[in-house]
C-alpha cells in the first residue's frame, strides 16, 4: 500500500517537474507520427507483394522497416533486455495509426460518434506510448485493482489512459518553436 502510494507520488513529480519548462518534444511527437506512416508503409508493402507475387514489394518493406527500426530507436531508449518496451511501443503507434485510418473513414462516412470512439482510444494509444516512453509507467508495475483505477487510492477511477491523457496534454506542447 506505501509503495503504491510512494510510486503515485513520483509520477505527480515528474509531472511537476516537466511543467516548469514544458517539454518540447514537438520534433519527437512529429517522428512518431512518421513511424506510424512507416509501419503502414511496411503493412501495404507486404499485401502489395503477397497479392501480387511480386517479391520486389517485399524487399521495399525491408528497406522501409530497416528506417523505420531506426528512426524508432530514437524514441525507444534505455530498453532491459528481455523487457517488451520495444515492440509494445511499435504496436502501440501502429494501433494508434489504424484507428486514426478507420475514424477518418467512419468521420468521412457520417458516422461522427463512432469515428470519435476510436479517435479516443487511438489517442489513448498513442498516450501510453509516450507514458512508456517517457517513464512515466511502468508496465511491470500495473495491476488491476478495479476497472479503469490503478490503486486503491484512485479516487477518479480514470485508470491508466484517463491519467496518461490528462498527464500528456499537460507536458507536451506541440506549439512551442
Amino acid at each position: 500500500m506505501e509503495e503504491t502510494r510512494i510510486k503515485i507520488e513520483d509520477l505527480l513529480k515528474k509531472v511537476e517537474q516537466s511543467k516548469k519548462g514544458k517539454l518540447d518534444l514537438s520534433s519527437d511527437e512529429d517522428l512518431s507520427v512518421a513511424i506510424m506512416n512507416l509501419i503502414s508503409i511496411e503493412e501495404h508493402f507486404f499485401f502489395s507483394g503477397a497479392k501480387t507475387g511480386n517479391d520486389k514489394y517485399f524487399d521495399l518493406l525491408n528497406q522501409t522497416r530497416q528506417i523505420r527500426k531506426e528512426l524508432l530507436a530514437k524514441l525507444v531508449k534505455d530498453v532491459e533486455p528481455g523487457s517488451e518496451v520495444w515492440c509494445i511501443s511499435k504496436h502501440l503507434l501502429a494501433a494508434s495509426m489504424r484507428l486514426i485510418e478507420v475514424g477518418t473513414k467512419y468521420y468521412q462516412e457520417r458516422k461522427e460518434k463512432e469515428a470519435k470512439d476510436l479517435f479516443s482510444k487511438a489517442y489513448d494509444l498513442w498516450s501510453l506510448f509516450w507514458g512508456l516512453n517517457l517513464k512515466l509507467i511502468n508496465v511491470g508495475d500495473i495491476k488491476k485493482i478495479e476497472e479503469n483505477q490503478l490503486s486503491v487510492h484512485d479516487k477518479e477511477k480514470s485508470g491508466i489512459f484517463g491519467k496518461l491523457k490528462e498527464i500528456v496534454k499537460k507536458i507536451i506542447d506541440c506549439c512551442i518553436e
